[in-house]
């Protein structure tokens, strides 16, 4: 008996040259345009009755789509047929889905998903998430790509002063979530962030004017760069010790105090004894490029004594003044305290970084555990 389905072979469909419709069955047919031997003329037909009506669904080009391919492709049409529904409608429909772009909420809870296995922290995950869903009703269910700055700024404004930190870290999880759509696709890769801070929303919020923690005054982040470029140009052993505190976020009697035998360079590392931390437990600090270049620097203020401060006073065996570095700011004309470099570091984590706030007052040392 003649087989009525599945009649095509692949070696036989390759082969196949002269024009016309040539059926595989079940209303499968490779049809050939013309000269067989150009690619562009052979393509795979599907056909169907609908309504008392004979439809033509293409399937695409051959051998773009093989013959394997092109059955599944007919029987996935024939069961829509079967559950009462025309195939070229459900396939329009299915693209139209799959092209559809995602509202923000959808575009936030899937950014939430690929990135919560990099979160160890239970709490910082469930953060995200609550963050995003209560400040950002207004504009959950609108596309990510219809999401502008005046929303974002209705979402900002309220808590912009009130919650500072809260508001930082809004901005910059609603920033966060627009990239992630515009990677994936759904945003023109030339339109700019209206989540971004820098040139864009910096120009539309209120300054912060608290920048500190308690009554310690604090610089703004943004203007550390400059203020470490110009404490470059001062060749003093305080300078040192300032720039060093800035780089490790640490305190003053950390820093004035610190001796070579708490120093590993090797694993760049500094491990600051627990009798000499606020928190009363041995404190780990990572070691930057930058942090290990000012310690060769003072190395030769030592004479390579293990136990020696690495940031030595003008009397022997004596630290720096606890005014040396205060003394050194108002020189400068620089109206912050020392310690309140510490409240930058910390504003910096909020602002700037995605980190868990238990990272940030990790790397400050400022509790007990």
């Amino acid at each position: 008996m003649a087989r009525t389905r599945n009649r095509l072979t692949a070696k036989g469909a390759a082969a196949l040259l002269e024009p016309g419709r040539h059926a595989d069955g079940g209303g499968l047919y490779l049809v050939i345009d013309g000269d067989g031997r150009s690619a562009d003329r052979r393509r795979w037909l599907y056909l169907f009755q609908w309504r008392g009506k004979r439809r033509e669904m293409g399937l695409g080009g051959y051998p773009t789509i093989s013959l394997a391919e092109a059955r599944k492709a007919r029987d996935e049409a024939e069961l829509v047929l079967r559950d009462g529904r025309d195939p070229i409608l459900a396939r329009e429909e299915m693209r139209r889905g799959r092209e559809r772009t995602p509202t923000f909420g959808e575009a936030a809870e899937s950014l939430i998903e690929t990135m919560q296995s990099g979160w160890r922290n239970a709490k910082h995950r469930a953060q995200w998430g609550t963050t995003l869903r209560t400040y950002c009703k207004s504009f959950w269910s609108s596309p990510v790509d219809e999401v502008g700055t005046d929303a974002i700024l209705g979402a900002l404004k309220p808590i912009w002063i009130a919650k500072a930190e809260t508001a930082s870290r809004l901005r910059g999880r609603i920033e966060a979530v627009i990239d992630a759509a515009r990677a994936a696709g759904h945003i023109p890769p030339n339109e700019a962030n209206p989540a971004g801070r820098r040139g864009h929303l910096d120009k539309l919020l209120p300054r912060k004017q608290k920048l500190q923690r308690g009554h310690h005054r604090a610089m703004h982040h943004d203007a550390l760069s400059t203020f470490i470029s110009d404490l470059r140009d001062r060749q003093a052993t305080a300078a040192l010790a300032l720039e060093f505190l800035i780089l490790t976020a640490a305190r003053s009697g950390e820093v004035r105090d610190m001796r070579w035998s708490e120093v590993h360079l090797g694993d760049r590392l500094w491990s600051v004894p627990a009798a000499r931390m606020k928190a009363g437990r041995v404190h780990h600090v990572p070691l930057s490029n930058r942090a290990v270049e000012v310690l060769e620097a003072v190395r030769p203020l030592s004479d390579g004594e293990a136990d020696a401060l690495v940031f030595p006073g003008h009397k022997p065996g004596k630290p720096l003044s606890i005014m040396a570095m205060t003394m050194l700011l108002r020189r400068m004309g620089t109206d912050v305290t020392v310690h309140g470099f510490r409240s930058a570091f910390r504003d910096f984590a909020g602002d700037e970084t995605g980190f868990a706030r238990e990272v940030a007052e990790a790397a400050l040392c400022t509790k007990r555990l």
